[in-house]
């Protein structure tokens, strides 16, 4: 079972907690004396030693020179920065717009080879229509409160984003489970227009989509929350208030493993098109 998603952010902010304390005893200061010389409470370096609080740019200069070694600075911020990069709320991600955080992704996904997707809840989104796309990301506007509501020139971004299943250079491997055909998003009829997609993406030769049926016995592992594996590199958990970006190899190592298992639950072929068909049956 993947251990928690968030333990790999939670890791780097406490490797540049450390480094910070480190450097602190090095210059031979107490917690009260170098936040005298940076100017702010002594509380405040104690939740940055604690990895409690993210340090700023400017704290991190302050802080560095204060201990007379302004030279680390550079490298503890940018070590700062990717850490806060790795668990990203999306109320900040969604700042600037639905599209303009489909439009983030395109670049990375013309340099991945293989996509792994595992999804427990719906259709994954470079699997999806349009009319799907639209009727979710209007819902996750209309739920986050996002002022502009831009579902749907978002969802034209995503079906235009997730063209690349169709560039050669590249391989997908999606994992669904039965009851995220059954969810309703949309009207019946762009529901079963994307149930309708799924027979034929399915089809195309760098595509392989399993379903696990909601009947599968003594399951090896349950459902998990929805991820991304994107080569053996990163891996992107989305929980409802974040999307978490890891790239610890131990925890990706875990990722892979339950996506294996996932994997060796799922059907194939005419048996994954049956459980398809089923779902579209279910709209009538």
């Amino acid at each position: 079972m993947p251990i928690s998603p968030s333990s790999s952010a939670q890791a780097a902010r406490e490797s540049v907690a450390r480094r910070l304390r480190d450097l602190r005893k090095a210059a031979g200061l107490t917690v009260t004396e170098l936040a005298d010389r940076c100017a702010w409470h002594h509380a405040k370096t104690s939740r940055i030693e604690n990895a409690r609080t993210a340090p700023s740019a400017k704290d991190i200069h302050l802080w560095c020179r204060a201990c007379g070694d302004e030279g680390q600075a550079k490298d503890l911020i940018a070590q700062s920065l990717s850490a806060e990069s790795m668990y990203s709320e999306w109320r900040h991600q969604v700042r600037s717009g639905l599209k303009q955080l489909q439009d983030s992704w395109v670049q990375f996904f013309h340099d991945t080879s293989l996509f792994r997707v595992y999804s427990s809840t719906m259709i994954p989104g470079l699997l999806q229509t349009e009319g799907y796309a639209a009727a979710l990301l209007s819902a996750i506007a209309d739920f986050r409160e996002i002022p502009t509501n831009d579902g749907a020139e978002a969802a034209a971004a995503r079906v235009a984003r997730s063209r690349v299943i169709h560039e050669p250079g590249h391989r997908f491997v999606f994992l669904v489970e039965e009851a995220a055909l059954r969810h309703q998003l949309g009207n019946p009829d762009a529901m079963a227009a994307q149930l309708g997609y799924l027979l034929t993406a399915g089809a195309l030769p760098s595509v392989s989509l399993g379903v696990i049926p909601m009947g599968t016995r003594r399951r090896r592992i349950w459902p998990q929350e929805t991820f991304h594996v994107y080569d053996d590199t990163l891996v992107s958990v989305e929980l409802l208030s974040a999307q978490v970006n890891i790239t610890q190899p131990s925890e990706i190592a875990l990722y892979l493993k339950a996506f294996e298992e996932l994997r060796g639950m799922a059907v194939y072929g005419a048996e994954a098109r049956a459980l398809v068909m089923k779902a579209i049956d279910a709209l009538s």
